[in-house]
């Protein structure tokens, strides 16, 4: 069997081409297990609806929940800031004049983290609020009536009232204080948990959130930074936890993730922009700063260093183009005029 398949593999191409041609066209049917291209179109199209996790050309899902509440605050950003567009002395906005340049010191590589944490908490907040209420599957692994994070009793109607965006911010702000995570860390904690909301079909309410973001939180954080905290760090930040608990979390949430934890760069860029889509909907705006001289100075020389690179590379086009460029002129003909 070995020697046979060997001897085929090592058969040439022109060899295959005539063996392939001697077959008459009736032995020759059409394979019926092969996808027409539209097909695959079809489950591609299909693939970006139910995992935007996946894909950076759809659409993130806090993104599309938010849009409703979006629209509503900026009609009413935009009615203050028409009518009174001074408020108590003061503008509402900041905004560049000659002598002073405002700027915002977020960016895709390293962006702003209370701001970063502030948005993730909005995606999240829009989340329980305009979850499918009769839909979705509910784990018992992050119920908190059957885990408690703490030792407190739960009350009865733990599971009924939306939480607040500022008490899923402090929540995750303490969290991120306490382990000394980066802003990088809380985009990927999004991605995990609207990918486990999409490969596990859970819905996110009132009496499961906090168990869900502490699980993204911990998975974020072994995958993102080089200086992983350990699960018995976190049992010192929520000291009512258990160990044995913390390693059920962590390894649930994997099996429910497929153990997909590869997060691409574009995804990364596509959650980094439609949460800053989603900050300035909802009048969340990065805190500016007055563009000082040293940081003026350090602007200017990465630009001159990404000015140096491009002239560099168009260099090493030209050399490489000056063999096809005297090849062209040669070929040139000399116009006849009558």
């Amino acid at each position: 069997m070995g020697n046979t398949a060997s001897c085929c593999g090592s058969a040439s191409p022109r060899l295959r081409r005539h063996a392939h041609r001697r077959l008459d066209s009736s032995q020759r049917e059409p394979r019926r297990d092969l996808q027409h291209i539209s097909d695959r179109e079809k489950v591609d199209e299909l693939n970006l609806e139910s995992n935007p996790s996946d894909h950076p050309q759809a659409t993130t899902m806090f993104l599309s929940k938010s849009q409703n509440d979006a629209r509503e605050k900026q009609k009413s950003v935009f009615i203050n800031n028409a009518v009174g567009g001074v408020q108590n002395g003061t503008p509402r906005r900041k905004y560049s004049s000659c002598s002073t340049i405002f700027l915002d010191d977020s960016t895709l590589s390293q962006p702003h983290l209370k701001h970063t944490i502030k948005c993730v908490a909005l995606a999240i907040y829009y989340h329980i609020k305009n979850r499918d209420r009769d839909g979705g599957m509910l784990v018992d692994i992050f119920d908190e009536k059957l885990h408690p994070l703490s030792r407190s009793e739960v009350p009865p109607d733990y599971d009924q009232h939306d939480p607040e965006q500022r008490q899923i911010y402090r929540f995750i702000r303490t969290l991120f204080s306490a382990a000394q995570l980066t802003s990088e860390c809380a985009i990927v904690m999004l991605v995990y948990l609207e990918r486990l909301l999409t490969y596990a079909e859970i819905c996110i309410c009132p009496g499961n959130w906090r168990r869900i973001v502490l699980g993204s939180i911990l998975l974020a954080s072994k995958v993102w930074d080089d200086q992983a905290v350990w699960n018995v760090d976190y049992c010192q930040i929520l000291k009512e936890m258990t160990i044995q608990d913390m390693n059920e979390l962590e390894r649930q949430f994997l099996e429910l993730l497929q153990f997909n934890i590869n997060v691409p760069s574009s995804v990364y860029a596509k959650y980094y922009f439609d949460l800053r889509s989603l900050s300035k909907s909802s009048n969340l705006n990065v805190p500016l700063e007055p563009l000082s001289r040293d940081k003026a100075q350090r602007l200017e020389a990465i630009s001159r260093l990404c000015d140096d690179r491009f002239k560099e590379i168009r260099r090493a086009a030209r050399k490489r183009s000056v063999s096809a460029d005297h090849l062209w002129v040669s070929r040139r003909v000399p116009a006849i005029l009558s």
